[in-house]
């Protein structure tokens, strides 16, 4: 880096030293210089001129010399440091809070300050509550005895390995000739389709807790993707060999269980025949991130049975009775979910798939991006779930394009896909279809276009409040309730 002084001067800081200390013992190449007399060039400049900018050239040094020794602490010649004659203010400057140069300032030391006074503020929340309530956590939270009832539901988790070996078997078939493109694409169909009907029958048949339902469907629903990224890739692959003009000539088709396997235990969606891959297992790093998915996952449960249910039991149905009251209950309730929800995501996108990717060797580990800087509720969809995201324009929004589908039809169709299986997810365990989470995740449609206009008449800040209050202080608190509320009047009513 070098620093140029107004008089044209460049001092470079790295031999800073060195270089002052040439000009500033620097003669003048006229003998009557002695004299006071001007040089005889007249490119060189007089001796007040070089004095000037010594000093200038020094102060400037000088100060980021302080800077750098932390405040003085380094050797410093105080006779060309901070000369009175020399200006203090050189250049037009914001202030660092300032809403031109708020956000090209570092903020870690107000991050620091939020994060103490957020672990100040919930111990005394945390402290207070279990001296006014108890210990509200049950023994059975975990575990329990009726979980013995749910054997089939991970009967059918160990069955869904059957449905990659019957798309392989397809894909040999194929490859060796033995059955045509259209029939290959019809039993892609049927294995899919069966895929996710299975495991539905099973859930709706057996009388299981909810938490081992939601992880069967979770279960189904990455399957699924995985099964339609296999099919669609092999076949893309499979015209790109076959075709004359093909776009990259080293294409070639081919069919490995190998491959196959590790794509269906590596954390990603979107298959292909390798993957970059990392050099080692580091672990030391995996027994430490693996403690923190313990910990993470003990402390979202003490949120959901200190603090959530609680909440959710003494409340009314939200689009029943006092509004007023309907409001307060979701305003009270926001803070927990929002706790909860931060909480899963970290121990889900953050810890748990760089464990299992440690474990693979997996080198592609951008699971989300910084979504919490999404300027628009279209942002936040592209940054927070990178697998789906990539699924969802791989395998959904692209190939509507391509088949000349307008690109807002082709946005609602990738929204439609995500709301099925956003309903599946939570409408199967709990056995309610009231379609809350379908009617939740097409409400984001039109809040795209809202917010992107939002974003480009009042700027970044708006949308990322917007999509805040609408996704985490609204949305979630809401849906719980509905879907708490949906639940025991299910239940009471089948009492």
């Amino acid at each position: 880096m070098e620093i140029l002084d107004s008089g044209g001067v460049t001092i470079p800081t790295e031999n800073r030293g060195a270089d002052l200390d040439t000009l500033r013992h620097r003669k003048p190449r006229s003998s009557d210089s002695s004299n006071g007399l001007p040089p005889a060039s007249d490119d060189a400049p007089a001796p007040s001129d070089v004095r000037d900018r010594v000093d200038s050239a020094a102060n400037l040094a000088g100060e980021n010399e302080i800077r750098e020794s932390g405040g003085g602490g380094g050797e410093v010649d105080v006779r060309y440091t901070y000369r009175p004659s020399v200006p203090a203010h050189r250049r037009v400057r914001e202030s660092p809070l300032s809403s031109d140069a708020i956000f090209k300032q570092s903020h870690a030391g107000l991050f620091n300050l939020c994060v103490v006074v957020l672990v100040a503020v919930n111990s005394r929340l945390i402290i207070e509550n279990l001296m006014k309530y108890g210990w509200l956590i049950r023994t059975d939270f975990w575990f329990s005895s009726t979980s013995l009832r749910d054997w089939p539901l991970f009967m059918c988790c160990l069955s869904l390995s059957v449905f990659p070996l019957a798309a392989f078997t397809v894909e040999k078939l194929v490859l060796r000739k033995f059955i045509s493109e259209p029939v290959a694409i019809f039993l892609h169909v049927i294995i899919t389709m069966t895929e996710v009907l299975y495991p539905v029958y099973v859930t709706l048949r057996c009388d299981s807790a909810f938490l081992s339902g939601v992880t069967l469907m979770l279960l189904t629903c990455i399957v699924w993707l995985k099964l339609v990224s296999y099919a669609h890739t092999s076949y893309d692959i499979r015209t790109l060999a076959n075709s004359a003009d093909k776009a990259n000539p080293e294409v070639s088709y081919y069919v490995s269980l190998k491959s196959l396997a590790y794509f269906m235990l590596a954390p990603t969606l979107c298959y292909q025949p390798s993957y970059p891959r990392s050099p080692c297992i580091r672990k030391g790093w995996v027994a430490r991130q693996f403690a923190k998915l313990v910990i993470f996952t003990g402390f979202m449960g003490f949120i959901i049975e200190q603090y959530i249910n609680p909440i959710v039991r003494n409340s009314k149905h939200p689009l029943k009775g006092d509004l007023l009251y309907g409001i307060e209950r979701v305003l009270k309730l926001s803070v927990p979910n929002l706790y909860v929800w931060l909480c899963m995501f970290y121990c889900f996108f953050h810890l748990w798939l760089n464990i299992l990717a440690e474990l693979l060797c997996f080198g592609d580990r951008e699971f989300y991006k910084d979504w919490w800087n999404a300027k628009s509720v279209g942002d936040y969809w592209r940054m927070w779930n990178m697998p789906v995201h990539k699924w969802m324009v791989r395998h959904v929004y692209f190939p509507c394009l391509r088949r000349n589908i307008p690109k807002v039809p082709a946005i609602i169709f990738a929204f439609l896909v995500s709301a099925v299986f956003h309903e599946l997810c939570i409408a199967v365990p709990c056995r309610l279809f009231k379609l809350w989470a379908f009617l939740g995740i097409m409400f984001q449609v039109p809040l795209v276009f809202i917010t992107n206009y939002l974003q480009e008449r009042f700027g970044s800040m708006v949308g990322n409040m917007i999509f805040w209050f609408t996704f985490c202080i609204f949305g979630q608190p809401m849906c719980v309730l509905l879907y708490y509320h949906d639940l025991m009047n299910r239940k009471g009513t089948m009492s």
